[in-house]
């Protein structure tokens, strides 16, 4: 399997939700606070997803 690196963009929609669900987690967005860990979910399986599939 080759694996590539994400594009900057992707890597930065993923560090977006995963500092957004931490971010929620610890109480600094109330609103987002319930999907907290589908957030962090969803920033990991995208940049996997960027990682195996060579287009993303």
């Amino acid at each position: 399997m080759k694996l590539t690196p994400p594009t900057f963009g992707v890597w930065l929609i993923a560090l977006l939700l995963g500092g957004g669900g931490i971010a929620a987690r610890f109480g600094y967005i109330p609103v987002l606070a319930p999907h907290a860990f589908w957030l962090v979910v969803a920033g990991f399986g995208l940049l996997v997803a960027a990682t195996v599939f060579s287009k993303l």
